[in-house]
């Protein structure tokens, strides 16, 4: 969910929840809440895991589940996986979850399930634990979601065992799909594809809702803790919006990484406030499982923080830093090098990282136009469309992000000192990280050879494809490189085609 989309939304329930709840505006995301890991440590820093690698979850590392597991707790996860499935090791209920109801991969059909990974490769995806879950489809998600959670809700004794669930909705990511009755109420908007998200978002506030009246009824609430968070920025162009911070979903400007959420609980001891505590994706693990009674320094090189503190007392962030990735993989900089770089690092390599105040970013960061809401037509802002004015041949870019959030002033040139400070963090966490996993897609992975649905394929005494780090072929590699910069051209002359239209 994108951080410009709350507030001009009918949310009755999300904004009722911030009134007896704490609001995180400085919560940065990352690929997964799963584990205390920035995602080098992870070897996911180079994108998401698709339907047909033979990749998940690193075996390697306990999960919060897990943890939670040890500490006494009931699990459960309901919602959108996308972390894996190739064999069976790797799914939610060998990782940490009692039960599990939901997809495994990241995009499917609100209705049918179907997913596709590219043209004529499609099969179902609705799983029951490790099972296909082939009746129950045909119900809008979100409501299908929200009627399993109730249903364990009901069915758990509250007296006899704490719970944890874990509910992962598959909105507000395309296919933009809603039920009609959502989007009545936004039927003045003359952007479709933001009318359609308005009314996702709306199914999603009823959900929550529903969630919350479950807890009271069933006499879960008074002890609980509710956490709702985006897990990273909108896509403009598909209804969603981030104005007007800068960028978008799958990019390191604010508006792909920072995220709005809240903590709503009985046990909060400053509630109806606004926080700015600098706050990570990978803080919920160690926060979750301290409150839980666990030890989360039982998991060795922890990257999170224990934020509760900061969350229910007002008190400061132990997060001082943020490694928002690096990316060995993503196509380098044309301009950039290691003499950009003072000698310290090679500015040509996609990487951001936040100390205090300062954010730095290296490589190329992806689309950074700032976009007005398309819920505004004619939108006559002076920001939208700037980067078509700055330095194309820049590969380092420096921003004091508390003072300037909407990353418009450019510090990198004044201040070369924050610069190299930045840059040799940059390098400490190089020296760290794990090899890159990514490897190449399996044709046994197609749904028509496992019977039309999306599921594990390869035995458990099967290795992974990738040994070490993920090297491309040369010729491989400048073929795919092409490819690649002609997508971009045309994913922006797309954008450039849709916003005339607006």
């Amino acid at each position: 969910m994108s951080s410009g989309s709350v507030s001009l939304l009918f949310l009755p329930q999300l904004w009722s929840r911030r009134n007896t709840a704490e609001i995180m505006k400085e919560g940065l995301l990352c690929l997964c809440d799963l584990l205390p890991r920035y995602q080098i440590h992870t070897g996911l820093q180079h994108s998401i895991i698709r339907p047909r690698q033979p990749n998940c979850l690193p075996f390697d590392q306990v999960t919060l589940p897990q943890r939670l597991q040890e500490a006494g707790y009931s699990t459960h996860m309901v919602g959108k996986w996308h972390l894996g499935f190739y064999k069976k090791e790797c799914l939610p209920t060998r990782r940490g979850f009692d039960s599990y109801f939901g997809s495994l991969t990241g995009s499917v059909d609100y209705y049918t399930y179907k997913s596709c990974d590219g043209p004529g490769t499609c099969g179902f995806d609705l799983h029951e634990g490790e099972t296909v879950a082939w009746g129950q489809g045909g119900k809008y998600s979100t409501h299908l979601y929200t009627q399993r959670v109730r249903k364990i809700l009901a069915a758990h004794d509250p007296q006899a065992q704490p719970l944890f669930i874990y509910l992962s909705f598959q909105a507000v990511h395309t296919p933009l799909q809603s039920p009609p009755e959502y989007i009545y109420p936004y039927r003045g908007l003359g952007n479709v594809a933001r009318r359609k998200y308005a009314a996702m978002v709306s199914a999603v506030d009823e959900a929550v809702r529903n969630v919350t009246y479950a807890l009271r009824k069933y006499g879960y609430y008074q002890n609980s803790v509710i956490i709702f968070s985006t897990d990273n920025g909108g896509q403009p162009f598909s209804g969603g919006s981030n104005w007007p911070l800068r960028g978008r979903k799958g990019t390191y400007w604010e508006g792909g990484v920072r995220g709005l959420g809240f903590v709503h609980s009985p046990l909060l001891r400053r509630k109806r406030r606004v926080s700015k505590a600098l706050v990570h994706i990978t803080d919920w693990y160690p926060t979750l499982v301290g409150l839980a009674g666990g030890n989360a320094s039982l998991t060795e090189k922890l990257d999170g923080y224990d934020v509760w503190g900061a969350i229910s007392e007002g008190k400061e962030s132990p997060r001082l830093e943020i490694l928002h990735n690096i990316d060995p993989l993503y196509n380098p900089a044309r301009s950039g090098s290691l003499q950009n770089g003072y000698g310290i690092w090679n500015t040509a390599i996609q990487a951001s990282i936040r100390a205090g105040d300062w954010k730095l970013l290296t490589g190329d960061p992806g689309y950074g136009d700032w976009t007005p809401p398309q819920m505004l037509p004619g939108f006559p802002g002076s920001w939208w469309n700037l980067e078509r004015h700055l330095e194309p041949q820049k590969s380092v870019w420096l921003f004091n992000i508390s003072g300037d959030p909407y990353e418009r002033y450019d510090l990198a040139e004044q201040r070369p000192d924050v610069v190299k400070e930045l840059l040799a963090r940059l390098v400490f966490y190089n020296q760290t990280s794990v090899p890159v996993r990514y490897p190449s897609e399996d044709p046994r992975a197609d749904p028509d050879l496992n019977g039309g649905a999306w599921g594990p394929w390869a035995g458990d005494e099967e290795d992974e494809h990738w040994v070490g780090v993920y090297h491309k072929k040369s010729k491989d590699r400048k073929k795919k490189y092409k490819l690649s910069k002609t997508k971009s051209f045309f994913r922006r002359l797309n954008t450039r085609i849709m916003a005339n239209r607006i």
